[in-house]
């Protein structure tokens, strides 16, 4: 299972097909951008994908409760990786932050000295960090469809067997489609362990795995071993909205 924990490679991989992206000119009112920014920087930052997906979770909920256009989008990406650190305890600096996220959006661009700037850019995370507790309310906990999908596919290797299971990235697959879900404010739409779920199947789909013991007919049948309150149609819902995620990708 060590695909799904190694999840961020994949990541990596696209952030360095994607170092010259350039944030300031892309109109950040699909909540994709943002979201990118927070991935991209917490990579630079080694952070934990539980720490990434916290911040991106963090973030699509502020923009939820407030109009987007009053706010700077960077800023609060930022801040919601520092706080995404703290709620995870993952040791993400804030000086390492300043000055990653400076160099994201002015590629090429040395670490900040200490002065002004730097200063006005540590003080302006700080509040933003405040605003977004006092706008969520403190309550910045989150129940990640991660531990439902390590559960799941656990499960499932037995379920195919060790050789068929290793000769197929099920695990891998299903594990890329939750993170990049996160790009997406629609995550915030659905239970946990559909989401888990509509990964799984996803990823079981795109490499033609037929579950032993499953007629083709009954493509659902195999999810309710794992949960019971999952309609077909929320299904196929769930799993419309991750493709849609990569049609929003920017080229």
């Amino acid at each position: 299972m060590k695909d799904v924990i190694d999840v961020m490679e994949l990541q990596r991989e696209k952030t360095r097909k994607n170092v010259s992206l350039d944030y300031k000119s892309l109109d950040f009112n699909n909540g994709f951008t943002p979201a990118r920014f927070i991935f991209e920087c917490g990579i630079k930052l080694n952070g934990q994908p539980l720490t990434l997906a916290t911040a991106a979770v963090i973030m699509h909920r502020f923009f939820r409760e407030v109009d987007p256009s009053n706010y700077d989008s960077f800023l609060i990406a930022a801040s919601s990786l520092y706080l995404a650190g703290k709620v995870k305890d993952d040791n993400l600096k804030i000086r390492d932050i300043i000055n990653v996220a400076h160099n994201t959006l002015h590629r090429g661009s040395s670490p900040l000295e200490i002065g002004d700037e730097y200063w006005n850019m540590r003080d302006a995370i700080v509040q933003a960090e405040l605003l977004i507790m006092r706008i969520l309310k403190f309550e910045v906990g989150t129940v990640h469809p991660h531990k439902f999908l390590l559960h799941y596919l656990r499960s499932m290797e037995g379920w195919l067997g060790k050789a068929q299971w290793e000769s197929i990235p099920v695990a891998r697959a299903s594990a890329a489609f939750l993170q990049d879900f996160h790009h997406d404010p629609s995550i915030l739409d659905y239970n946990p362990r559909h989401i888990a779920i509509a990964c799984i199947s996803l990823a079981l789909q795109c490499y033609g795995v037929q579950l032993p013991l499953i007629e083709d007919t009954d493509d659902e049948a195999w999810y309710n071993v794992f949960v019971k309150d999952l309609p077909k149609e929320k299904h196929w819902e769930i799993m419309e909205k991750i493709m849609e995620v990569y049609n929003k990708e920017v080229e």
